[in-house]
């Protein structure tokens, strides 16, 4: 039996897994898909994400992030470079006008392990937010349970979220402003209970990059009529901030990204995280 193709294989005519068989062929695509495979790779190992032998649960929302995050994993993981099971899981919320028969007849078609589940958490969201109110915070925390909850009948390790560069630098910022803390994602934690790993390949993966990708492979992308039909959130001010620096001085995004992975403690303020008593007068600063 012939070994799957490595990453650099893409355009040789290598094979590649049947979520793929009608990708475009253009050298633009494999160059782009390229990419995106090498970012999500160095996440795992930057981050030490891969025991393996073990099983992660993929969520799946139906937006783009979701979708390019699960084509990644499987094409990684055909190619003998992530050496885990995959299952895909949809949590329906129960929002209006939702396409019920969208994502499991697409898994099916590609032949992906899935698991779909209805939770009816639109209704209790919409009754507990007072009006004019967010509904991310709480939508996000019950959706987060029952993942967890998914994760754990299904004799899951993991369960792996779709957050990009963005999202992690949106939440830096949301946090710097509005939190009063040096924080963003964690690419990698444990839940409160101990017993499953929260991941995010992604991290290092910019969004307009899996905006093309997804619109490149046709993914049947699924809005979100909850949260992204609400105008004034403080992500989208942030998002708007980060574009605008982006465009007045191209590639800031990628140097902030870098930023939060090389961080100097003794530079900040934070006594905790560094000895500022036990520092010795001749250190330069």
């Amino acid at each position: 039996m012939s070994q799957p193709a490595a990453i650099d294989d893409l355009e040789e005519g290598g094979g590649a897994h049947r979520l793929f068989a009608g990708a475009p062929s253009s050298v633009g695509f494999n160059k782009l898909r390229k990419r995106l495979l090498r970012q999500v790779r160095q996440a795992l190992d930057d981050f030490s994400m891969v025991t393996p032998g073990s099983r992660w649960l993929v969520a799946l929302s139906g937006g783009k992030d979701s979708y390019g995050l699960l084509a990644c994993l499987v094409d990684l993981q055909w190619r003998g470079l992530l050496p885990v099971e995959i299952l895909a899981c949809n949590l329906d919320q129960g929002q209006p006008n939702f396409p019920r028969h969208v994502l499991p007849q697409w898994l099916d078609r590609h032949g992906i392990a899935h698991r779909i589940e209805y939770r009816d958490t639109y209704s209790i969201v919409t009754e507990k937010v007072p009006e004019g109110r967010t509904y991310c915070a709480l939508c996000s925390r019950l959706r987060r349970g029952h993942l967890y909850r998914i994760a754990r009948e299904e004799g899951c390790s993991a369960v792996v979220l779709g957050h990009h560069r963005e999202d992690m630098l949106e939440t830096f910022f949301m946090n710097l402003f509005h939190g009063g803390r040096l924080a963003a994602m964690a690419p990698k934690l444990v839940n409160d209970e101990g017993d499953l790993e929260v991941l995010r390949p992604l991290v290092w993966c910019a969004e307009a990059d899996l905006a093309r990708f997804a619109e490149a492979m046709k993914f049947p992308i699924i809005p979100c009529d909850l949260c992204g039909s609400q105008d004034g959130l403080q992500r989208n001010a942030m998002k708007k901030m980060l574009a605008d620096m982006e465009a007045a001085t191209p590639g800031r995004k990628e140097t902030m990204i870098r930023a939060l992975a090389n961080v100097r403690p003794s530079h900040l303020l934070d006594p905790a995280l560094f000895d500022f008593a036990a520092r010795s007068g001749d250190q330069t600063s």
